[in-house]
């Protein structure tokens, strides 16, 4: 029985995943039923049974989140070429929907996006994404590595998480200025609190870009720092690296205390070495470290 559960997750697994490689594509009903290797018949009501949305629902979401998300943290691309890559026939079509859905026009989000509504708006991606089909881990994905020191810059987040893509924004704007671009200088996110603390405020979080330049601009709202070298616990996240903490958990509930390893004082961070929508969101990959003695 556990087996023939396992199929029928990698068999819908790889609907997902064929839905995030081909969002400009035709996704339609035969073809996904044809992937999963199910009756198409059956298929859609077993897609809506698994993930709790529709399947035409589940990639209408997909679609507006990488449209919402280069509207929000990349500016070179127009709202018309964002519109035509999420299956809008005309950037009016892509307007009303994105209104409908998020209580602004495009160009106003891009601006100054409402970050409250656009989270309420993928609560079931996220779930049908992460809760559904949980990702486990077993030891053999943790390594031990010996890591240098690595000079970063910060622009830290403190307060209610539902505010953190403002954030983003900022820092995304500041290393385009500063001409720190994510294939040269890496990555990382230091977390100083728990994902979801009692009080939103307590939600703390460093963004950081590794970088040996002097630091300037941002009014002073990008410091200096460095993330210390030594002993890490080092697991790999391939996937729905939006939520990590299932990797988090499994690092400190289940290996660590199998490992007989002690922390070191400083918190667990991430590198992400490929980022959405630069790449598919299932392709994307981050890299969990919990220091150790």
């Amino acid at each position: 029985m556990e087996r023939q559960s396992q199929v029928f997750d990698d068999r819908m697994q790889r609907v997902l995943d064929h839905i995030d490689r081909h969002l400009d594509c035709d996704l339609d009903l035969d073809r996904l039923s044809s992937i999963a290797a199910f009756s198409k018949f059956h298929f859609h009501r077993q897609f809506s049974a698994t993930f709790g949305l529709s399947v035409h629902r589940y990639v209408q979401l997909a679609r507006m989140k990488r449209a919402s998300h280069r509207l929000a943290f990349t500016s070179a691309e127009s709202v018309t070429a964002i519109a035509m890559d999420a299956c809008y026939e005309a950037p009016d079509a892509f307007a009303r929907a994105f209104r409908q859905r998020f209580g602004q026009s495009p160009s106003s989000f891009r601006k100054s996006p409402a970050w409250g509504p656009w989270l309420l708006a993928f609560g079931p991606l996220d779930t049908a994404r992460s809760k559904r089909m949980p990702r486990t881990f077993t030891p053999d994905d943790v390594v031990i590595r010996d890591v240098a020191p690595t000079p970063v810059a910060i622009l830290q987040h403190r307060g209610d998480p539902a505010l953190l893509g403002a954030t983003l924004q900022r820092f995304i704007a500041w290393r385009e200025a500063a001409g720190l671009h994510p294939d040269t200088n890496p990555t990382f996110n230091i977390w100083r609190s728990e994902r979801r603390p009692a009080l939103p405020s307590d939600y703390s979080i460093d963004l950081c870009v590794g970088t040996e330049k002097p630091i300037d601009g941002a009014g002073g709202e990008v410091v200096p720092g460095v993330i210390p070298g030594g002993r890490c616990a080092v697991l790999r996240v391939v996937g729905d690296t939006g939520n990590l903490e299932p990797a988090a958990l499994y690092l400190y509930r289940d290996w660590l205390p199998a490992s007989g390893e002690e922390l070191r004082d400083f918190p667990i961070y991430c590198q992400r070495l490929s980022l959405f929508p630069q790449v598919p969101e299932h392709a994307a990959v981050a890299e969990l470290f919990l220091p150790l003695t």
